[in-house]
């Protein structure tokens, strides 16, 4: 058997067993069924109570059940899902298994908030630089090293692109900037496309477009880049260079924000300058906020 057909066939093994599974643990009042009387010879839903609450065929649902090669479409997923009561992981999972592309990741009621120990995560990247922001690129939270070090602070619009390209603080001090704006742009544009209806990127584009004739042209290059690490070469006033890698991680429970670690490199002693400007005498000789 070749490669692609053994991995074709443990998916739809895998489809099957996961759809029995989760079809066991519905009971019919979940589902919205009376109880009835008799004894029933499996637990949870039967395959033709999941087929009528979907609104699909018995033996189309019997034959995705089966693992069979049939065609399906989200929109009957999603029906099953829904009758399954499937949590968001789990219906992402079940696009994979059926073959398809996952939905855009939805953020679990449970799971909105986790602010305190998100600010416990970046606090504790002290004395390194480390913010927290969502899919705008907007900045949720950054620790004290991002405001020394990187210049975050509130008399800008804590959005992460647009500052960059508008804030002259964060241009004169960045020897990388004209390197790294093209990687920033390209990324910007991977988030973009992977929601191409969502006002919020496109008021984010709006803004930066009419600030900055730079971001323009180099968004015409259409450019694509995941997020991934960008090499960051910093003139502090105080310390002088400082070379750091800044590292953006995607918090899988919370796939609206994004965390941004910066870690010291081994050169121009990085570390220390930055342990330094974190202690007391470091703090009281920052009279004034430094981008990165």
């Amino acid at each position: 058997m070749r490669e692609a057909d053994a991995f074709k066939s443990h998916r739809l093994r895998e489809l099957r067993e996961f759809l029995m599974s989760r079809r066991a643990r519905v009971s019919p009042a979940e589902a919205g069924l009376p109880a009835g009387g008799a004894r029933r010879r499996t637990p949870g839903l039967r395959r033709e109570e999941v087929a009528v609450l979907a609104g699909v065929g018995v033996s189309w649902y019997q034959w995705l059940e089966q693992g069979r090669d049939i065609s399906v479409s989200p929109q009957v997923l999603d029906a099953v899902g829904r009758v399954l009561r499937l949590s968001d992981a789990e219906r992402r999972h079940l696009y994979l298994l059926a073959g398809l592309n996952p939905p855009t990741p939805e953020v679990p009621p449970g799971k909105r908030d986790m602010c305190d120990g998100l600010r416990r995560l970046i606090d504790t990247w002290m004395p390194y630089p480390a913010h927290i922001m969502d899919i705008y690129y907007n900045c949720v939270m950054y620790n004290d090293a991002a405001a020394m070090v990187l210049g975050m602070r509130s008399d800008i619009t804590q959005n992460c692109l647009i500052d960059f390209f508008t804030d002259p603080l964060y241009r004169s001090r960045s020897k990388s900037w004209e390197r790294n704006a093209r990687t920033v742009v390209a990324q910007f544009r991977a988030a973009c496309a992977a929601r191409p209806d969502d006002e919020g990127f496109q008021a984010v584009l709006s803004q930066v477009s009419e600030a900055s004739e730079e971001f323009t042209a180099l968004w015409r290059e259409r450019d694509i880049e995941d997020h991934g690490q960008i090499r960051k070469e910093l003139e502090h006033p105080l310390v002088g260079l400082l070379c750091v890698e800044s590292t953006a991680m995607r918090v899988p429970a919370r796939p609206d924000l994004m965390v941004v670690l910066h870690t010291p490199l081994d050169e121009a002693n990085t570390a220390a300058k930055m342990e330094w400007l974190a202690s007391p005498e470091g703090r009281r000789g920052a009279m004034y906020p430094v981008a990165g």
